[in-house]
């Protein structure tokens, strides 16, 4: 019996480690909602699979392949579709603009202000006032940009990814994709070869697709 335990749990070690390998996941903070809910039915497969040293191995090789290609799929299609990736993963929160708290954003999110000033702690900062924006990410993880001294720290924002327009940035600068493609246009680029585009000091900035 003990032998089958140890042969199982090594055999499922080095399959969890492939598992991960093929979706791509290199630590755990990249995961979102739904890779951690493939994470957790992976370890409870393969926990219950140990335990039930009697079961076929399996039991929870087929189950763990299908999940992993589930999380392949759904990858691929968040790729290539906004709507299904803020579906999948949510969309991120804008929770400090110039400065000023997004109150209505943090009752949305259920995201308090003691959870605030924990995660402005863990990076250093001591108080609101020093935050010029800060940003909710889909994994809950708080990106922050801290005020400067200078007039020209402005939040470079994503207005095109992977040559897929960002709605939702476009309306936070109340501009819209009439305004992107005249804005593209003058500088004669195509909305389709742009990796990257942000907005920053009333000017766009484009990193094109190499050729």
């Amino acid at each position: 019996m003990i032998w089958t335990i140890i042969f199982r749990t090594v055999l499922f070690y080095f399959l969890v480690v492939i598992a991960y390998k093929i979706m791509g996941k290199r630590e755990v903070g990249e995961l979102g909602v739904f890779d951690f809910i493939i994470s957790m039915l992976i370890s409870q497969l393969i926990a219950i699979c140990i335990e039930n040293y009697k079961d076929p191995i399996w039991f929870v090789i087929v189950p763990t392949l299908i999940l992993v290609l589930f999380q392949i799929i759904f990858s691929f299609l968040s790729l290539k579709s906004n709507k299904f990736r803020d579906i999948l993963d949510g969309k991120e929160s804008v929770i400090i603009s110039n400065g000023k708290l997004n109150f209505s954003e943090m009752k949305k999110q259920k995201y308090n202000l003691n959870d605030l000033l924990l995660q402005l702690r863990d990076k250093g900062i001591r108080t609101i006032e020093e935050v010029d924006y800060a940003i909710l990410e889909t994994n809950g993880k708080l990106s922050v940009f801290q005020k400067q001294d200078d007039n020209n720290n402005v939040f470079p924002l994503p207005l095109v990814l992977d040559g897929v327009i960002e709605e939702n940035n476009l309306k936070f600068i109340n501009k819209t994709r009439k305004w992107l493609n005249n804005e593209l246009s003058k500088k004669k680029i195509n909305l389709d070869n742009i990796f990257y585009a942000f907005y920053k000091d009333d000017d766009i900035y484009v990193i094109e697709n190499e050729n």
